[in-house]
């Protein structure tokens, strides 16, 4: 990738990745706390009448549904929300007629919903450990999984954003 094109896209990512740091009380706080009554509802009232299943217990089984669900959902609503909201503005129209390939453009805004998903993710995961001691058996293939289901969402949220 050449300079000028790591830069455009450099500065796509570093805005989108402000965009949701600055207004993180709307942006990540909420799937903590959606999750946080997901675990008290589902977990503990609902679970300690269900048992276990094939050796786990209620809450251990609903965990790896209850922390991609905020990944697929801020990967997804990340792009969209900005990509559209700088269509509605007209402020993509500068971005689109600079010398930057669609695809640095493309890709920046993707980073900038994948980013955003790792980092509610992992907000997530920490409020599920208070309720679990749930192992992770291969961090590699978790964060392989969450890396491909981020990106697989965010370009999905491209993809409506352009032709919403």
């Amino acid at each position: 990738m050449r300079t000028e094109f790591f830069i455009a896209y450099q500065t796509i990512v570093r805005k989108e990745f402000l965009r949701f740091a600055r207004i993180w009380i709307q942006t990540i706080l909420p799937s903590v706390i959606t999750i946080f009554l997901y675990i008290t509802i589902f977990g503990n009232f609902i679970g300690s009448r269900i048992g276990e299943i094939k050796g786990f217990s209620y809450i251990d089984y609903i965990i790896p549904g209850l922390v991609i669900m905020p990944i697929i959902s801020n990967s997804y609503m990340n792009v969209v929300g900005s990509f559209y909201s700088s269509r509605f503005q007209r402020s993509c129209e500068e971005l689109l007629v600079s010398p930057v390939p669609n695809s640095i453009i493309l890709l920046g805004y993707i980073t900038g919903g994948v980013i955003r998903a790792f980092v509610v993710g992992v907000a997530v995961f920490v409020v599920t450990t208070f309720f679990t001691d749930i192992e992770i058996a291969n961090l590699s293939f978790v964060i392989l999984i969450t890396f491909l289901t981020a990106f697989l969402f965010a370009t999905a949220g491209f993809i409506n954003a352009v032709f919403a």
